[in-house]
Order: structure tokens, then sequence, then C-alpha cells
């Protein structure tokens, strides 16, 4: 086993590493941090919980911290990180806290949806790191309250995620804007042909790393298929939640409007719910979150976008209420379980006219979810699936006195 000591790392960041309960480096954090600290650029494939924010964080604090400003001295902005969500950006900055906590570098995150104030106040006090989302960081230098001029490294994380977004031409005009000799990180759980172009266009002999295992679905979780009909997937979902072993569940739907429709369904039924996503404040969507990692929340539903930065331990199941209208989608759903040596499981309600992007899923993870049978409300099960039968599971847990009972 590589441990971090083998990375170069200085004592400060070890002394944090291990704060933080850290054993070994992932396949991402072996690969990317030595390279980081050589000053090559990396072009990082990497789904979801894989370690990619310590990748670039641990390198960026331990390259600034070698050349620490002078005391009362001006603290210019000289590493920035994009990333397309308010709560990506709330992580990557916890992150930053907990691994620089013995380099006394100064960061901040900004992000839209809350006062500018506090954050404009931070950045005229001087930052070493900052942490951003497109918008706001527009907003920002459009004020001339921020300047890229002296920016030495550059990270772009989550990029397939900033197309789907929109945020492309945001990110050139923000790349127009900073130095042409810099260190930069690109990373993607994703690389389709736009992004690739994005990439070669702002990277320099880059070491290309990726850690996509040979099935790009989390290894650690079990795959289940619920063949229902649109009109009974509330009714199913408040079957299912009466289980007790789904401890902490994270359910997705494709819309803003369905998270909030199945959320009031959940908390109708006696269910204890929240719903997170675009639509919600900063202050409303971060304290669902908060309520959800300390467990006073047992089931969250999101949508797509809003649920990128979540990253909350212990997540017992993912429940894909609506299937994802890309395959690679679904990958990005179900990599918010099964982390950590846990394991974890996935269901998906498959609606009849869902079921072609069913077909793209398993194609795409190369793995034919199993199909739950005998639970209250089934469709008929398809005769052709995407790929060669597997084993068909019954429904891992049904109240005996559920028997029997029709469609209500």
């Amino acid at each position: 086993m590589i441990h971090f000591e083998k990375l170069g790392l200085i004592k400060e960041l070890l002394t944090a590493i291990n704060s933080e309960g850290y054993e070994a480096p992932t396949a991402i954090q072996r690969q990317a941090i030595p390279f980081a600290l050589e000053g090559r650029d990396i072009l990082g494939c990497a789904q979801t919980g894989t370690g990619k924010t310590a990748a670039f964080a641990l390198p960026i604090l331990q390259r600034l911290f070698a050349k620490k400003p002078l005391p009362n001295t001006k603290r210019p902005i000289r590493a920035l990180v994009i990333t397309p969500t308010r709560e990506l950006a709330q992580q990557i900055s916890d992150s930053f806290a907990a691994y620089g906590a013995h380099t006394h570098l100064r960061h901040v995150v900004v992000y839209g949806g809350v006062s500018q104030s506090p954050q404009a106040k931070a950045l005229k006090a001087g930052v070493d790191i900052l942490v951003a989302t497109p918008g706001r960081l527009l907003d920002l230098m459009g004020q001339n309250l921020i300047s890229l001029k002296e920016v030495e490294t550059f990270v772009l994380d989550e990029a397939d995620r900033m197309l789907d977004m929109g945020f492309i031409d945001d990110i050139r005009r923000v790349i127009s804007h900073l130095p042409r000799q810099r260190q930069t990180f690109f990373f993607s759980a994703t690389l389709p042909a736009k992004i690739l172009a994005l990439a070669d266009g702002i990277l320099t002999n880059p070491v290309a790393i990726n850690v996509t295992p040979e099935s790009p679905a989390a290894e650690l979780v079990d795959h289940w298929v619920y063949f229902v009909e649109k009109m009974h997937k509330a009714p199913l979902l408040v079957h299912l939640l009466e289980n007790p072993q789904i401890s902490r569940a994270l359910v997705f739907t494709r819309t803003k409007r369905n998270a909030d429709r199945v959320t009031r369904h959940l908390k109708g039924a006696g269910i204890n719910a929240d719903a997170i996503h675009a639509d919600k404040t900063q202050n409303a969507r971060q304290k669902a979150l908060d309520n959800f990692k300390i467990g006073r929340t047992r089931v969250l539903v999101a949508s797509d976008i809003a649920a990128r930065g979540i990253d909350v331990d212990s997540i017992s199941h993912v429940i894909n209420y609506d299937m994802p209208n890309d395959a690679e989608t679904y990958v990005h759903r179900i990599g918010r379980t099964g982390r950590a040596g846990l394991t974890g499981k996935a269901f998906s309600f498959c609606a009849f006219e869902e079921r072609g992007q069913l077909d793209e899923v398993e194609k795409l993870i190369r793995l034919q979810l199993q199909t739950a049978e005998m639970h209250p409300f089934p469709s008929p099960t398809p005769i052709k699936r995407s790929l060669a039968p597997k084993e068909t599971v019954r429904c891992a847990w049904r109240r005996a006195d559920r028997r029997g009972r029709g469609r209500r």
C-alpha cells in the first residue's frame, strides 16, 4: 500500500491528512499529485467520489506554501478553482480549509444566490486561493473586485457538467483573463468531443490520467430496476421507504417541479424528506443538505444539477425516481452511494416510456440491472433487454401485511 508520505507532501499537509483520517491515497491522487507537484498540467477523467479534490488541492497548497507572501503585504489570487454548482464550490472550499489548516494560506469561496458583500469584503482582505462558480466570478470581475493577473494555478472541475449547464462561454471568458504561463488542472467525469476540444485549447503537454473503472458504475453498488408506471411511482417510493434498512436515501428527479411534488407526497405519508434544487435559496439548500448530513432528514429529493455537489457519507440508497435523460447521469447519481468501502444500493423506477433510457444505461455500465419483483405496483417486465439475461431477484424486503394487496 502506498502512503501519502511517498507522494512528496510536506509535513504541514501530512498532519492535516492524518487529522482527516486518510490512510492511503486513491488512484487519482497517487497518479496526479507527483506530476502536479512538478508543475505539469493534468487532464483527469474520474467519476464522482474518486478523491479528485485532494488530487488538486494538496499540490496547490504545497506549491503556494513554498512561496508564502510576506507579512502585511497584499495577497493576490494565485490559485483559481471553478466549479459548476454552489454546493460543490462549498465542498471544495471546506476541503481547502481542512487540508490547509497548518499552512496559514487564505482561501475564499464565491457563488451566487447570496449577498456578495461578505465575499467582496473577504476578497479585499487578500486571498491566496479562490473557489468560484462562473456567474458570480464574472460578476465580481466586472466590478473590478477580482483580478486574475497573478493566478499561477487554474483548476476547471466537473467540466462536463459545465457543458451541460451552458457555462462553456463563461469559462472561455474567464480563461481569457488568466496569464498564459500557468499550471492547469482539467477534471471531468466524461470526455465528450466538446470537452476534449476545450481541454486541448487550455492545457500544455498535459499528463492524462483516467481512473474510470472497467465498468463506470460504482463497484460496491447493487443495481436494481423496478418496472412501474408513472402514476404508481410515488406510492412505490413510500412502500420502499417503509423499510428501515433504507437509512439515508437520495432520490433523483429530472425536474425541480417533480422534486417538490415527490417531497410533498413523502411528507404527506409521514416520511421526513426535503427537496434541493436550483429554485431554492442558497440558505434553504444549505439547511436541507446539513439536515441530511446529520441524519435529521432521512430522504433528500434532488434534481441532477443541484445534487452534483452533494458529498454525504453513508448514503445507503440512491433512488432514480425518474430515469436520467442520458446514461452518464446515471453514473453520477449512483456514485453517491457505495463510497469509502461501504456497499450501497441503487433503485431505478422505469416506466414504459423510459425503457429506452434503461437500455442506454445498461449499455454504458455493461451490466444488466437486476429486476425487483413482488412489489405492489408492477408493470410488465420487457421480454428483451439490452444485455444477456442475468439473475432476476425479488424485492429484498416487503412487509408480510403487504402480501395480497392489490394496486391502490
